[in-house]
């Protein structure tokens, strides 16, 4: 009986614990590096995967770098075996913090939290400050943000052939659907 009890009692708190923890393969990364009057550098990750605390507001989202696709199938090569060195770095993280988060001050109009953390790419970190947007569709938060990064910052070199129709500071945008 005892142990049954522990048993129980051991569910009870696994089950808590991984109610605060709200995880989702719902997101969207994507990326802009491009210069006017060239061709367009655009990158777009749709299996983006994420992981928020409810409790505490604690932010992690993981891309694989070779899930990124393009317009041109030759520029996912140039990006994977050039750029990103895919092969030795394969994933971006995100782990941070949505500052003052709480599931029930969101509604449905989109309200601004802080949102920082250190974002890994390419074997490097670098601090992130954005504003992250949150709002309520039922019963799916939706979480988006937008920043930039130097690519210098994470040691991604960019060939002298086309450095000048690659931009060095590049826009990204992402979107994440956290279910309740």
């Amino acid at each position: 009986m005892r142990y049954l009890t522990m048993a129980l009692a051991l569910l009870c708190f696994t089950l808590a614990l991984s109610q605060e923890k709200k995880k989702s393969k719902t997101g969207r990364i994507s990326f802009e590096a491009s210069i006017p009057s060239f061709e367009e550098v655009k990158g777009t990750n749709d299996k983006v995967y994420c992981v928020l605390n409810t409790k505490t507001g604690d932010f992690t989202s993981v891309a694989l770098i070779n899930e990124f696709n393009f317009k041109l199938p030759l520029m996912k090569t140039h990006f994977n075996e050039s750029y990103m060195e895919s092969h030795r770095y394969p994933r971006a993280t995100f782990k941070g913090k949505i500052d003052g988060f709480n599931w029930n001050i969101v509604g449905s109009e989109l309200k601004p939290f802080k949102l920082k953390g250190k974002l890994e790419i390419h074997g490097k970190t670098k601090e992130i400050n954005t504003i992250a947007l949150l709002r309520k569709l039922e019963n799916t938060l939706e979480i988006s943000s937008e920043f930039e990064v130097n690519t210098d910052d994470f040691d991604v070199s960019i060939p002298l052939i086309v450095r000048s129709k690659i931009a060095k500071i590049v826009f990204i945008k992402t979107l994440f659907l956290v279910t309740n």
